[in-house]
């Protein structure tokens, strides 16, 4: 009797990316690609129909939020399994996408080669990701895993979404369009953000994003 192949769904805003993942998952003899998405409402729509064992997510898609999507698929889906595949910095966003329900996170820098390695691991049952990541996740656990240690960490993961995009440089109605929100959503939390970090005006909130997006580059991350 032939074994059928694990079949994996790709979830990324960029064309190259998904083709590059699909040709090294073809090369598998016992994988196989059974389909694409760059935008969250499409992903998961298509997922639901046709039921991948697991699914690559990046988490800035065309329209959407990769952690959105997580969220969502996992509340319907509980033995879908999920990697992050994401240019985002993982000491920002890794915890927050396990949180919601992510099997594993590894960044674009790693390389497709680390994905599919990624994807294996994942496949048998073990979660995935880098050690510096693991042992900032056992020191949580160990100090009582008290949340809001830094100002950032008290952001929702909506409004460290907002945040993001706003230090790229997006406005509020294109920050509403891509993520799918109303401009009076998006307003509302601009406030919450300039709140939680101690910020007086938009002047300042704008000023705080791009420095701390800067600080993310310099550091080695990436939006």
């Amino acid at each position: 009797m032939i074994k059928s192949k694990t079949r994996i769904f790709l979830v990324d805003d960029h064309p190259i990316v998904r083709r590059g993942l699909q040709l090294l998952i073809s090369l598998e003899p016992d994988l196989m690609v059974c389909g694409d998405a760059e935008s969250a409402p499409v992903a998961l729509e298509k997922i639901l129909a046709v039921k991948p064992d697991l699914v690559v997510i990046d988490l800035a898609l065309t329209t959407g939020s990769g952690l959105d999507l997580i969220k969502q698929l996992r509340s319907q889906d509980s033995k879908v399994k999920l990697l992050v595949f994401s240019m985002r910095d993982e000491g920002v966003y890794a915890e927050r996408a396990l949180r919601a329900g992510a099997n594993g996170y590894i960044t674009k820098a790693e390389g497709t080669d680390k994905a599919l390695e990624a994807i294996r691991l994942i496949l048998q049952g073990k979660s995935v990701v880098s050690e510096k990541i693991s042992a900032k996740m056992i020191e949580r656990i160990a100090s009582g895993g008290a949340p809001g240690q830094t100002a950032l960490e008290l952001l929702s993961d909506r409004e460290l979404e907002v945040l993001e995009m706003i230090g790229a440089g997006q406005g509020s109605r294109e920050i509403a369009n891509q993520l799918g929100l109303s401009l009076k959503t998006v307003e509302s939390h601009r406030e919450h953000i300039k709140a939680k970090l101690g910020l007086n005006s938009a002047s300042e909130l704008v000023r705080y994003a791009i420095n701390w997006g800067r600080s993310k580059q310099e550091m080695g991350g990436a939006s």
